[in-house]
């Protein structure tokens, strides 16, 4: 009797093993966003608003470039909203397809980082009031980034994965890096290096998830 195409399939084990591996890499595929919609946003959130900071509040107190004070710390909070709000639903669109354990770390993972930016921004309105407008820039600036190094590097020990944490780790480097050099050049240091960081793991990401 003929053999069907199924059957003579699966007499190839090395075929069948590569079946197997298929439809495991079909399946991450959905269960898993697409780095670049995870990163993206953020790095460029971080390319504009820090930009914008270093701008108008450039190293020893020097403005670059002559635009309204409000104008840096206003974009970095709207910019930052809408990238956690589109992360969010990019994340919730790959959660439904996942049950159990791993959906509710998802789901804590993603109020983590609700509740360390709304707790930062309050803490940081109420003992802003005398700073000059540099080191209010410092202030906000470097407890941001520094929530995001350490989310990160949470992330990547819940769930063990290894770019996330050198992700976290590069971010944490680049904002003490930046603090350490001072106002104005922080948000130099953070535009590029912490954003540039940000769209080059979306690239990679994607380039290993093909």
């Amino acid at each position: 009797m003929a053999s069907t195409e199924h059957e003579s399939t699966f007499d190839d084990p090395v075929q069948a093993l590569r079946l197997i591996e298929d439809e495991r890499t079909n399946t991450r595929r959905q269960v898993t966003p697409d780095p670049r919609l995870m990163y993206w946003p953020w790095g460029l959130t971080w390319l504009i608003s820090f930009g914008l900071s270093f701008l108008r509040y450039g190293p020893d107190g020097r403005i670059l470039v002559s635009m309204p004070e409000w104008v840096p710390l206003t974009a970095l909070t709207v910019l930052l909203a809408a990238a956690g709000i589109f992360t969010g639903i990019v994340g919730g669109r790959s959660a439904r397809h996942i049950e159990g354990p791993s959906s509710r770390q998802g789901m804590m993972y993603g109020i983590s980082w609700s509740a360390g930016f709304t707790a930062l921004a309050i803490i940081f309105s109420r003992v802003s009031d005398g700073l000059p407008d540099s080191a209010l820039s410092l202030l906000w600036g470097g407890g941001m980034v520094a929530l995001v190094g350490v989310l990160y590097l949470a992330g990547a020990a819940v769930w063990d994965d290894r770019d996330m944490f050198v992700l976290g780790a590069w971010i944490s480097l680049t904002n003490i890096a930046g603090v350490i050099c001072g106002p104005g050049w922080h948000a130099l240091v953070v535009a590029v290096a912490g954003g540039g960081g940000l769209l080059v793991a979306g690239l990679v990401g994607w380039l290993q998830r093909r």
